[in-house]
């Protein structure tokens, strides 16, 4: 049974903490799911992990479908959220519309995120009130990095911290069924999660937010280029996939492999006939 957004609402009423993971393609999107994490983001962040871009700026409409339709074939149960990319959205509520039923229509997703807080409410309600279900998203917005620098929001005036409060409060009241908090000090985000009814999602916001979300390619140190201070890396898939490709190169060169066990004969009657 696919995860819905009311079952995102019924873990913040019971209580319970979950997770979310980005997936960028069909493997990484099935073991994630086989794992039971209830959502999972193809996040814009593929331009970073995926393309070797410094921003997620340069992703567009047609990378993230191409990467949202595979990540949802291999997730059965998980909730798929598509992340809009750059001014896919932001141009008017229409283009929002357009843009977002196209994730769910051809990418086969059941949510998108956006960026924005009051700015951005006009549109979430645009698309909520047509059917389409929206994750908000405030704090630090990656999309508007060249502009607000990559920093934490809301630390340094009372003023900055009231003006996260209202984000989170009109992306509220806008229709989203929950909203990530990135790089929100923490006892800002304890707040903010208290005073909302819809579940956060925290990233770089500390402990009290109702979920927590993760770059895949960060905590599996699959992508060792920069790691930010969010991130808690629980593998170092690079280093084993460094050694497994060694290794491989080094059998082939040695003539250890392949071996007759991994490929097919042909029948002694075909060879003598040959």
């Amino acid at each position: 049974m696919r995860t819905t957004i009311h079952d995102i609402q019924s873990y913040k009423e019971r209580g319970e903490r979950f997770s979310v993971l980005t997936a960028y393609d069909y493997a990484t999107a099935r073991v994630i799911d086989e794992c039971g994490l209830p959502v999972i983001l193809v996040g814009d962040s593929l331009a970073n992990v995926m393309h070797g871009e410094d921003s997620t700026v340069s992703v567009t409409m047609d990378d993230m479908l191409h990467h949202t339709r595979v990540v949802a074939r291999g997730a059965a149960n998980a909730l798929v959220v598509g992340d809009m990319p750059f001014m896919s959205f932001q141009t008017s509520p229409q283009d929002a519309l357009r843009n977002a039923a196209r994730f769910l229509q051809e990418a086969r997703a059941q949510a998108v995120k956006l960026e924005g807080g009051e700015v951005m409410a006009e549109t979430i309600r645009t698309l909520v009130e047509r059917g389409i279900p929206v994750m908000g998203h405030i704090g630090f917005t990656p999309q508007s990095e060249f502009q607000i620098g990559r920093r934490y929001q809301g630390r340094r005036t009372a003023d900055d911290a009231r003006r996260v409060l209202r984000d989170a409060q009109a992306v509220q009241d806008a229709g989203a069924f929950s909203v990530v908090l990135e790089l929100v000090p923490e006892q800002l985000s304890h707040m903010i999660t208290e005073r909302l009814v819809i579940p956060t999602i925290g990233i770089g916001s500390g402990p009290h937010c109702d979920g927590q979300v993760q770059v895949v390619s960060d905590m599996l140190g699959i992508v060792t280029d920069h790691i930010g201070r969010h991130v808690k890396r629980y593998a170092d898939i690079a280093d084993v996939m460094r050694s497994a490709v060694t290794a491989y190169a080094q059998e082939v060169r040695d003539g250890v492999f392949p071996t007759a066990d991994h490929t097919r004969p042909l029948s002694q009657d075909i060879l003598n006939d040959l």
